[in-house]
């Protein structure tokens, strides 16, 4: 099992899934707990607790990312700090 950059996934993971299945714009379909995922398949495989509550959404692991890479993805465009207020 692996997500779209390759890493491999673990039931447990935190994940952001990605909606858009690479036609168009990409959107953040849900971020949330992997759970159920069966070792051998990267599509349509496991689904996700929501952190935020709600009803749980089926996981295509290619189209998902962990959290830790999308916050260095974050971190590499300087996305990763809060702006200095006043």
């Amino acid at each position: 099992m692996h997500y779209r950059n390759g890493r491999e996934a673990h039931n447990g993971d935190k994940i952001v899934s990605l909606a858009g299945a690479g036609s168009g714009r990409v959107n953040i379909n849900a971020i949330g707990i992997l759970f159920d995922a069966v070792p051998g398949n990267d599509y349509c495989n496991g689904s996700i607790a929501p952190i935020t509550g709600g009803n749980v959404v089926g996981a295509c692991l290619c189209d998902c990312l962990h959290i830790d890479v999308v916050a260095a993805l974050l971190a590499e465009k300087g996305l990763d700090k809060r702006p200095e207020g006043k």
